[in-house]
């Protein structure tokens, strides 16, 4: 074991965990669900850009750019222009409309929509897509730290989720957030630092023969690469991730200048790898203390460790112990926001609005804590045991991608020309046609052979495919089974889902107060509001609001409804209004 490399892995873990345990302590003022799921929609805009911006900028980041770079040149390294466009997007599309709605997570607007039963099957997709990714991160990491200062894979795993769980359960968000402050400086210093000293290496040769830095793409590959750039764009939208950091702004303008800032961080930060990813596309390797056999001697699992072998090959101990020391700790910790949003999720979206609604806010958060430590145990274990990971990680984001942004982009914008029949028939098409295209890292053979198939490749953009055929499915069945109703050709007691015209008397909403009307609290018992914070008109704007009164229902201004017994059960001044289709 290198000691020297175990002290300064060390010293990073421990720098990590005191600010975790610090800031958690430092923003505690209770136990309820946005306190600790959203840090009381308090992040300032400082610590707001950080946290952002390592939303994607972590290990699987910088590695995956290094590793792009050696294997395929610059034009392959995509992510940091898809990534960056994608946050630009979803700060203009969607940051906005749903801090303003004072959603709690990513689900609520699909299960206000959907029913709580359609949104607990929209939350699989998520679930998968966040542990898969922390699973990923921590293989990654324990691999690097096996080869780099001779460390068990499997100790390291468990050693990193461990202290990442610890400071999470015990401070949230919060402590995720400023966690990720330190994240990004360790990783930004640790790459810079390494940068010369591994561009300056006698056996780094930019004028050699057939050295190829920026790659090429082929015109069968051309339809394939548009398909990952899409894929990357929008694909990047629908992470519960992005939409903690969106809802825990103090504002929808707040989260709006984040999103558009970590754009621009995401695009920065990617720049060091890639010019270490040049640096080991420009090595003699065979003439360094890799065991190689000529100048580009890696296996492809060997390639997915590009950065550190550099890091550690190529420049002096000190830099090499040093800059791993606070790139494994930056990676570590960025396996914290993916084991949070996967818990949070759960918590609220799966237990509280599915199983049990009537929880306190204290089980919720009790909940939460439970399901960060499955969820880290989940992760742990798929990151020893799977050794095809990454394929798993891969399918689960096409997944996210086929299934979810065109759901969110409908609730979001279009909610009115969609319902759970919709929902459910473009969730059965978009799954078919992505499991149907096959995924080679799993081994799962295509069931579907789309045109270009080459025999081993899909090089029609299938992906993309799936996502507009989801889309087109779910507004075509949410009208087709909406004209059926409304035209009486099926009976409402053929409304199963209870979403067109079979809608239960209970299931009202209460619109915006008119100018001068006051609207009081909802209550629930002895723990005061539930579902968030109603709006007292004159004291909290409505468009910043933390909380809606009964969100699962829809607003319609045009029917009203003369059930005073249900006005004088809801304690409102105002209109109450029966769900249904303008």
């Amino acid at each position: 074991m290198n000691v020297v490399g175990v002290i300064s892995l060390v010293f990073f873990y421990c720098l990590i965990l005191s600010v975790g345990l610090w800031a958690g302590k430092k923003k505690y003022t209770g136990n309820s669900e946005e306190e600790v799921m959203l840090a009381g929609r308090n992040i300032g805009i400082f610590v707001g850009i950080f946290t952002m911006t390592a939303t994607w900028v972590g290990g699987a980041y910088i590695n995956g750019m290094a590793e792009a770079m050696y294997m395929s040149g610059l034009l392959w390294c995509q992510a940091p222009f898809g990534y960056a466009l994608s946050l630009v997007f979803s700060g203009i599309f969607f940051a906005g409309p749903m801090r303003r709605q004072g959603y709690v997570t990513m689900l609520d607007p699909l299960q206000d929509c959907f029913g709580e039963r359609m949104g607990g099957l929209l939350f699989f997709p998520a679930l998968c897509g966040e542990v898969f990714w922390s699973a990923g991160i921590l293989s990654a990491l324990g691999a690097t730290l096996s080869v780099i200062i001779e460390l068990d894979q499997a100790t390291s795993v468990i050693l990193s989720c461990c202290v990442a769980v610890f400071y999470t359960i015990f401070g949230g968000l919060a402590s995720v957030a400023y966690t990720d402050v330190i994240q990004l400086f360790a990783i930004f210093i640790g790459l810079w630092l390494s940068v010369p000293f591994a561009w300056y290496n006698k056996n780094v040769n930019f004028n050699q023969p057939g050295l190829d830095l920026i790659g090429e793409i082929q015109g069968k590959d051309f339809l394939s690469y548009i398909d990952y750039a899409l894929l990357l764009v929008f694909g990047g939208v629908p992470w519960q991730v992005y939409f903690q950091r969106v809802l825990s702004s103090k504002s929808a303008s707040q989260a709006q200048i984040l999103s558009f800032v970590a754009a621009f961080g995401c695009f920065i930060m990617a720049i060091p790898p890639v010019i270490i990813g040049m640096v080991a596309r420009a090595t003699d390797w065979s003439q360094t203390k890799y065991e190689g056999l000529g100048p580009m001697p890696m296996t492809q699992k060997e390639t997915s460790m590009v950065l550190p072998l550099v890091m550690y090959y190529l420049t002096p101990d000190w830099v090499a112990f040093f800059a791993l020391g606070a790139i494994s700790a930056a990676i570590m910790s960025s396996a914290d926001s993916r084991v949070l949003s996967a818990s949070s999720m759960f918590a609220r979206n799966i237990y509280r609005r599915l199983l049990r609604q009537s929880a306190s806010e204290m089980e919720i958060v009790w909940v939460m804590r439970l399901s960060i430590v499955v969820v880290a145990f989940s992760a742990t274990t798929l990151a020893i045991t799977i050794p095809s990971i990454y394929g798993l990680w891969s399918m689960c984001s096409d997944l996210v991608y086929v299934i979810l942004f065109p759901q969110l982009t409908m609730v979001v914008h279009f909610k009115h020309y969609c319902n759970t029949y919709g929902s459910l028939a473009a969730y059965i098409v978009a799954f078919y046609i992505r499991i149907g295209g096959g995924e080679p890292l799993l081994g799962l053979r295509p069931m579907i052979h789309f045109p270009g198939w080459d025999g081993e490749r899909q090089l029609f953009p299938f992906r993309t495919t799936a996502m507009l055929c989801s889309l087109f499915t779910l507004v075509f069945v949410s009208w087709f089974t909406k004209w059926l109703f409304i035209n009486g050709k099926l009976a409402p007691h053929y409304d199963w889902f209870h979403c067109v015209v079979n809608i239960p008397e209970d299931a009202v909403r209460v619109g915006e107060p008119h100018e001068g009307e006051q609207m009081t609290t909802l209550t629930s018992g002895p723990m005061g509001p539930q579902n968030g914070a109603a709006v007292t008109t004159g004291l909290v704007d409505k468009d910043e609001r933390n909380g809606r009164i009964n969100p699962a229902l829809d607003i319609n201004d045009d029917e009203v409804t003369t059930t005073t017994a249900v006005q004088r059960k809801a304690s409102v001044v105002g209109k109450v209004y029966k769900q249904g289709y303008e």
